[in-house]
C-alpha cells in the first residue's frame, strides 16, 4: 500500500455513522432545551439519527460529503480525483436511499429533517430553531379544529 493510499484507509476508518462530532452537539443543545429523544431509533425506516418521538419527527445529521451536498459540483469534483465510478456511484446510492427512507417516514406521519454538518457545527441554535418549528406544527397539527363549530 503506498503512502497516499495507506493515509486514505485511515481517515476512512475515522469515519463512524453512529454519535459524530455533530450528532453530538445536536443533540447536547436539544437536551440542553429539554427535548428528550431516541438515537439511532432502528424501529423506523433509515434508523434515524434523532427521534422526537412525542412529535413524530425524524432527524438526520448528514455529511455534505456523503449525503452528496450541491451533488452536481461534487460530482464534477469526483469525476476527475481517484475512483471516479466507485464515489459517484456510492454517493448516488447514499442520496437515492435518503429520498426512499424520507418517503416512507412520511407515509408514516413523520416529519423528516435533514440538516447538512457544517450548518449543525456554525449554526447549532437555527437548527434548534427549526426542530421547534417542527414540534410547534406537529402540536398545532394534532389538535384538530374543526370550522364546523364556529
Amino acid at each position: 500500500m503506498s503512502r497516499d493510499s495507506e493515509t486514505v484507509s485511515k481517515n476512512m476508518r475515522s469515519i463512524h455513522s453512529k454519535d459524530t462530532s455533530i450528532e453530538l452537539q445536536l443533540r447536547k443543545a436539544l437536551w440542553h432545551k429539554g427535548y428528550r429523544y431516541r438515537k439511532n431509533y432502528k424501529a423506523l425506516p433509515g434508523s434515524p439519527d434523532i427521534v422526537l418521538t412525542k412529535y413524530k419527527i425524524a432527524i438526520f445529521c448528514d455529511s455534505e460529503f456523503f449525503h452528496g451536498k450541491d451533488w452536481e459540483i461534487l460530482k464534477l469534483r469526483l469525476e476527475k480525483g481517484k475512483n471516479p465510478d466507485y464515489w459517484i456511484k456510492k454517493i448516488e446510492r447514499n442520496r437515492s436511499r435518503d429520498f426512499e427512507t424520507d418517503k416512507k417516514l412520511l407515509f408514516l406521519g413523520y416529519t423528516v429533517i435533514h440538516f447538512w454538518g457544517q450548518d449543525i457545527k456554525k449554526h447549532t441554535d437555527e437548527c434548534i430553531q427549526a426542530i421547534e418549528e417542527a414540534i410547534w406544527d406537529s402540536t398545532f397539527s394534532d389538535s384538530s379544529f374543526d370550522s364546523s363549530d364556529e
